[in-house]
């Protein structure tokens, strides 16, 4: 019925499971409270921001796995819009509709 392919895949997965369960879990394991140290507390303010450049930036620099070598794209103006607004009003509604108010017309008139 299986053959060694498919019971190697399933017993990865099983641990693949069970390292999951246990990695999430571990802090629900322990009986006494802990806290993380103040340098990590401090490190993961910064998580958000730093996941959210991850995704972002590539997008806005890159077209097709390479750099962008011209200027005509309406993404980076569009960024630099969205960064302007964002620093004028610290307003994340209007950086997206200043964003997307760049953006649509050079994209759709202009074809960029």
């Amino acid at each position: 019925m299986f053959n060694g392919t498919d019971a190697w895949t399933l017993w990865v997965i099983v641990g693949l499971a069970v390292v999951t369960v246990v990695s999430r879990s571990f802090f629900f394991i322990s009986s006494k409270p802990w806290q993380l140290p103040h340098w990590a507390q401090r490190g993961l303010q910064y998580a958000p921001i730093a996941a959210l450049s991850a995704v972002v930036v590539p997008e806005i620099v890159m077209s097709q796995g390479e750099l962008i070598t011209t200027w005509q794209d309406a993404r980076l103006f569009a960024a630099a819009a969205g960064v302007a607004i964002y620093f004028a009003k610290r307003n994340v509604l209007l950086t997206i509709l200043g964003g997307m108010a760049v953006y649509l017309p050079l994209h759709l008139a202009l074809g960029w």
